[in-house]
């Protein structure tokens, strides 16, 4: 059993690292820009859901898990068709729980960093002040 967790956060990071860049960094963003705009004015339906694929972290993610689990073979709990079935339905769960926990960390140190800056701008302002009495 030991394996298979190991296997399944592995995949999983995988699946959320591949999501997380392709939907969200900015070596993707005119892509995304182009799939954005193309999910919004596509003419038919299944055009907009297509598109939409490639701007939302959490769609993206089944992709690359089906194309991760043709790749690796691997399956949970059954050795049959059904274990490639939980598969493709975890490993996209635990790769959000993942992204989740870097979005709150991205956004808790951007704050610390905007809360240093400040203090250091408000630090500078004092020794003007100070130097000017």
């Amino acid at each position: 059993m030991a394996p298979t967790i190991f296997y399944l956060i592995i995949l999983s990071l995988v699946v959320a690292s591949v999501s997380w860049t392709v939907t969200e960094e900015e070596i993707f963003r005119e892509p995304r820009e182009y799939c954005e705009k193309c999910s919004k004015k596509g003419r038919s339906l299944l055009v907009r859901k297509f598109f939409y694929i490639f701007t939302c972290e959490y769609c993206f993610s089944h992709w690359v898990t089906l194309v991760l689990l043709a790749i690796t073979g691997f399956k949970l709990v059954y050795e049959d068709w059904r274990g490639y079935l939980i598969a493709f339905f975890v490993l996209p769960w635990l790769a959000n729980q993942w992204m989740s926990i870097y979005r709150r960390l991205r956004v808790s140190i951007k704050y610390e960093n905007v809360e240093a800056e400040t203090a250091k701008i408000e630090l500078k302002e004092e020794k003007k002040k100070a130097a000017s009495r």
